[in-house]
C-alpha cells in the first residue's frame, strides 16, 4: 500500500474558499454506533461467553491482551465491515474499538515496548493465535498457545439461542428447526477442497441450524459428501440440548429433498419430533400424480394461469424407507406451459395439517433459513476460509456466526417496534454503527463527541433507551 507522506491535500474552490483536507483531526474514528454493541454484549455476554470456550496457554505476566479483548476486538470489526486479519495492523490505532475491547489506556500511550506505543490494540500476528493454534496444544506448546474447545463452541451457540428466547419470556410451544447445506467457494488449495458437481466449483460445503434468526450450528464439512452427512448428530445434540430446558416444547425438523434420508426420518420417529423434508420426484410419483398433472395442465390452457393442485399419497420406496410415510405431492402447471411437480414427505398426520398448509405454510418458510445463510455468508464473511487448517477455517465459520448472533440480538433488543426492526447487519452497519465521532480522553471520561450531522439520531436514541431498559 502507498505510504502517505503527503501534508494536505486541495480539492478546487468554493467561491472565495479553498477547501483543504488535512490528517490532523485528532483522534476521530468512524466506529460511533459501537457503544450499542457494548451495550448489547453487556446484556448478553455473547463475547465473554464464546472466550469461555477458549484455553488461554501463555505466560501470565506477559500478556497485553486477553482473550477475551482478542475476541471482542475481532468480532466487532467483523460486524463493523473489516473481515481480515491484516485489517488488523491499522485498525489496532483507533481508540474507540479499543474502549469496546476493554482496553483501560485506550491510546496505547503504556504499552511495554515503544514501537507498541500509540497502538492499544493486538496486531494481526497476536490474533492470529486464535485461528492457528494446533488442536490440543498446551502449555508446553511452543507458539500460539490459545486453543479452542470444539465442543464447548457447538453447545455455545444452542445455549446462546435458549438464552435470547429465555430473555423474552417463557418457552415457545414449538419451534422449527431448518437445516441446509450451502457452498463455500475456494480459491486456494485449503485441505477438504474437492470440486462440487452442482455447484459446478471447488468448495466446502458447511451444514447450518436454524431456528428462526436463530443459527444453531455452523458446522464446516468438505465437500465430497452427501449433503445430510453428519446432520443426524447434529439434530441429536441440539435436540438433547433444548429438551433438557424445555421438555414440553413441540420440535419439528424442517429440510429440502437433500437431507430426506431413512436415518434422520427414522430417528425423529423414534424420539417424538415431527419433520418435513422435501423429496425428490421420480417416476414412481409423478405416475401416481398423473391425473392430477393432468387435470391442472387443462385449466391452465384454459385460463391462461398457473393452476396446482395438492395430493395426499401414502409412499414407500423400495429399499431404502423401513416404513410407509405421509407423501403430498404439489401438482402445479406453469406459464410458459411447463409442469412443475414437487414432493414433500411428513411425520405430521393429515387430520392436523391438511395438504395445502403442509405445503405452503409448513414447509415453503424454509427459504427464510436461505436469507438468513446469504447475511452470514455475504454480510459477516462467512466465506472468507483461507487459511491452511481445517481447524481454522471452522473457527472462522464461528466467529461469523458468533457476529451474526450479536447483530441479530442487537436488532431484536434495540430496533423491537419500529420501522427498523427487521433491517440487515449491513444496514445496521452502515446506518448505526459507522458514525464519525471524535474521542477525547481525559482523567475520568471517554468523551464521544458523534457527529452532529448524523441523519439518524432518533432511531439512535430509540436504540439506545430500549438497550438501556436490558441492562441489569
Amino acid at each position: 500500500m502507498t505510504q502517505c507522506n503527503q501534508l494536505s491535500f486541495d480539492f478546487g474552490d468554493l467561491g472565495r474558499r479553498q477547501i483543504t483536507a488535512r490528517f490532523d483531526g485528532g483522534q476521530i474514528s468512524g466506529f460511533g454506533g459501537i457503544g450499542l454493541l457494548m451495550l448489547a454484549e453487556q446484556i448478553t455476554g455473547v463475547v465473554r461467553q464464546a472466550a469461555a470456550c477458549f484455553g488461554d496457554y501463555r505466560d501470565p505476566d506477559l500478556i497485553e491482551h486477553s482473550s477475551q479483548q482478542l475476541l471482542t476486538q475481532r468480532l466487532f470489526a467483523m460486524i463493523l465491515g473489516y473481515e481480515d486479519l491484516n485489517d488488523h495492523d491499522t485498525l489496532r490505532h483507533d481508540p474507540l474499538l479499543a474502549v469496546a475491547a476493554g482496553k483501560t489506556d485506550p491510546l496505547g500511550g503504556d504499552r511495554r515496548r515503544a514501537s507498541d506505543r500509540g497502538k492499544a490494540l493486538a496486531g494481526k500476528s497476536t490474533l492470529n493465535r486464535l485461528e492457528l493454534t494446533p488442536i490440543g496444544a498446551r502449555q508446553s506448546a511452543r507458539y500460539k498457545k490459545i486453543a479452542v474447545d470444539r465442543a464447548a463452541m457447538e453447545r455455545l451457540l444452542v445455549e446462546l439461542f435458549l438464552q435470547d428466547h429465555e430473555r423474552a419470556g417463557p418457552p415457545p410451544p414449538q419451534i422449527v428447526l431448518d437445516m441446509d447445506a450451502t457452498d463455500v467457494t475456494l480459491h486456494g488449495d485449503q485441505p477438504g477442497r474437492f470440486f462440487h458437481g452442482y455447484y459446478d466449483d471447488y468448495c466446502y460445503l458447511p451444514l447450518y441450524i436454524f431456528c428462526g434468526q436463530h443459527i444453531l450450528c455452523a458446522k464446516l464439512r468438505p465437500s465430497n459428501i452427501d449433503a445430510s452427512r453428519g446432520a443426524l448428530k447434529q439434530v441429536q445434540q441440539i435436540v438433547q440440548r433444548i429438551r433438557k430446558r424445555w421438555p414440553r416444547t413441540r420440535i419439528i425438523l424442517r429440510a429440502d429433498s437433500g437431507f430426506c434420508r431413512e436415518e434422520l426420518m427414522h430417528w425423529c420417529e423414534e424420539e417424538g419430533v415431527d419433520f418435513v423434508f422435501g423429496l425428490a420426484k421420480n417416476r414412481r410419483l409423478i405416475g401416481a400424480i398423473g391425473k392430477a398433472l393432468h387435470e391442472v395442465g387443462e385449466e391452465y390452457h384454459r385460463t391462461g394461469r398457473a393452476s396446482r393442485q395438492f395430493v395426499e399419497l401414502p409412499y414407500r420406496t423400495r429399499k431404502s424407507w423401513s416404513r410407509t410415510r405421509r407423501v403430498v405431492a404439489k401438482a402445479e402447471h406453469l406459464p410458459g406451459d411447463k409442469s412443475n411437480p414437487r414432493f414433500i414427505v411428513s411425520s405430521m398426520a393429515a387430520d392436523e395439517v391438511a395438504a395445502a398448509e403442509l405445503y405452503e405454510d409448513k414447509y415453503c418458510p424454509r427459504g427464510e433459513a436461505e436469507n438468513r445463510i446469504k447475511e452470514q455468508q455475504l454480510q459477516l464473511f462467512a466465506d472468507r476460509l483461507s487459511t491452511t487448517a481445517f481447524r481454522a477455517n471452522q473457527l472462522r465459520l464461528w466467529l461469523s456466526a458468533l457476529a451474526y448472533t450479536l447483530c441479530r440480538i442487537l436488532i431484536r433488543l434495540a430496533l423491537h417496534g419500529s420501522s427498523w426492526a427487521r433491517i440487515q447487519t449491513q444496514t445496521l452497519r452502515e446506518r448505526l454503527l459507522k458514525i464519525g465521532v471524535r474521542v477525547r480522553v481525559t482523567a475520568r471520561k471517554v468523551w464521544l463527541h458523534l457527529s452532529s450531522g448524523f441523519p439518524d439520531q432518533a432511531i439512535f436514541a430509540h436504540a439506545y433507551d430500549r438497550l438501556c431498559r436490558w441492562v441489569t
